[in-house]
């Protein structure tokens, strides 16, 4: 991992998030230097999941979704988990940061279940993406070319499948972050 002093990232991530695909990220790019935060729906602490139905931990916020300032971040992650995607995908405050990422052309990295934001978004058409297998047919039917690979980056978006591929998931967010 380089180093990733004086970078900054953003989580954004709700109840039922799947924890290793918040807790991973977060803890690899903090010990790799970079200043971590997770933003959840409310100041509220977020319960974190395993396997979408195994509680794991109450994960205390840095702020909400609404105190996002992309202008302020490097990038952004989207972890998944079934529920927490589901909502993050309905949320029109979720939807203008993943929006505002990219056209500030700053790294989007979603994992899992996470690409339903990016249907939702409008921002999965004519990208080449991968997810958890399930939203195979959602991402094409929103426009994307789905692929099965651990790690697929598409210009500054990063996507993953499953918590399986957090190693490859991680490191292209650190490489996307000094490039």
């Amino acid at each position: 991992m380089p180093d990733l002093t004086g970078k900054t990232i953003a989580i954004i991530a709700g109840d039922f998030v799947e924890d290793a695909e918040l807790t991973t990220p977060r803890d690899q790019l903090r010990e790799a230097g970079a200043t971590v935060r997770v933003h959840g729906p409310s100041s509220d602490p977020i319960q974190t999941v395993e396997g979408d139905t195994t509680p794991k931990q109450k994960i205390d916020v840095d702020g909400t979704y609404a105190d996002v300032d992309v202008a302020a971040v490097d990038a952004v992650i989207v972890p998944g988990g079934t529920v927490n995607a589901d909502r993050l995908r309905g949320d029109e405050t979720a939807q203008k940061i993943v929006r505002s990422v990219l056209d500030a052309d700053k790294p989007l990295a979603v994992i899992c279940h996470g690409p339903w934001v990016l249907v939702s978004a409008g921002l999965a058409d004519g990208r080449r993406l991968t997810s958890f297998e399930s939203l195979a047919d959602d991402l094409r039917n929103a426009g994307a070319t789905w692929v099965d690979e651990e790690v697929v980056v598409d210009g500054n978006l990063i996507t993953s499948r499953n918590p399986g591929d957090l190693p490859a998931f991680v490191d292209a967010i650190g490489a996307a972050l000094t490039r």
